[in-house]
């Protein structure tokens, strides 16, 4: 659902800097840069690489292993254990039933309090992943809507979206922090000549700064991408919701969300004439396809292509 995806990115990439950025102080502390960065007045490549993916992937697989605490945290979501009503039940049950029927261990199911209507799954593994909803996605739509939001959920999980994910991160810190310092060295070896032409030993405030300012920048583009895949995902999720449930109930409640944010509804007769939202700029940065191209693509087949 919208927002639910972008919610775990979120809290994936925010994750990722924090543990990035403490690695690099650190690193930055204890001498590791001044080790790795330079051979006397060289730039040993093979090492920095090597240091850049350690601390890449080390923040990607720690987001990627906090994932399921950070978002019950970040949401206030409550795991129901034992269903105290029969909504609880119907929700367990459901979710239970699609996670058999897309071949993937039973998640653990939970609600939380917001009034916006949204669900979210996440986790380290298919077979030990959590899906949880909203009690106002469960106030506001129907029964088969909800189905079908718990389907696009279940479809994130079963396409080992967060997998991907943390590899695809991996690889993008890997090259953001080995970029950044590369220039930053070169930076720095420039700022660190003496008036006579003659390099002085050490690594100056210069390459600090410079590789934090850049990693920032490289992160921007880094962003862009992950933001690609995450639109590309949210397709096949759709995709995967219309095969656990139908394409029309999977239409409806992405329609039901059109509504909830003040649009007008797509679903009657109209379905040819509208528009696509989005364009420019921006779109590169966002995490979802326009709700509209996403019905578009229920309703007209095209998600099984």
């Amino acid at each position: 659902m919208k927002g639910s995806f972008a919610r775990r990115i979120t809290l994936f990439v925010l994750t990722n800097l924090a543990v990035v950025a403490m690695l690099a102080i650190v690193g930055r502390v204890l001498g590791v840069e001044n080790m790795l960065a330079r051979q006397g007045v060289g730039l040993n490549l093979t090492a920095l690489l090597i240091m850049s993916a350690v601390m890449g992937f080390a923040g990607s697989l720690i987001s990627l292993a906090m994932s399921k605490p950070m978002a019950k945290w970040a949401t206030g979501a409550k795991v129901i254990d034992n269903p105290r009503s029969e909504a609880e039940r119907w929700l367990v049950e459901t979710v239970h039933r699609l996670a058999r029927s897309a071949g993937i261990g039973l998640p653990e199911v939970a609600v939380y309090d917001s009034p916006e209507m949204n669900a979210f799954a996440t986790g380290a593994r298919r077979d030990s992943a959590l899906v949880a909803v909203s009690t106002g996605l469960l106030h506001s739509m129907r029964r088969e809507e909800v189905e079908a939001v718990l389907g696009h959920e279940v479809a994130h999980v079963a396409n080992g979206d967060m997998i991907t994910l943390t590899l695809l991160q991996g690889v993008l810190n890997t090259f953001v922090i080995f970029l950044s310092r590369v220039v930053s060295f070169f930076v720095d070896r420039f700022l660190n000549r003496s008036e006579d032409g003659e390099e002085r030993s050490g690594m100056g405030m210069g390459y600090f700064v410079t590789s934090m300012v850049l990693q920032m920048v490289f992160g921007i583009g880094a962003s862009i991408i992950v933001a690609w895949f995450s639109r590309r995902r949210e397709f096949r999720a759709d995709a995967g919701g219309a095969e656990l449930v139908s394409a029309q109930s999977m239409a409806r409640a992405l329609d039901r969300l059109r509504m909830q944010q003040g649009a007008p509804s797509l679903l009657p007769a109209n379905m040819t004439a509208f528009g696509i939202r989005g364009g420019g700029m921006l779109a590169l940065f966002s995490s979802h396809p326009p709700l509209e191209e996403r019905i578009q693509r229920l309703m007209d087949g095209s998600w099984r292509s």
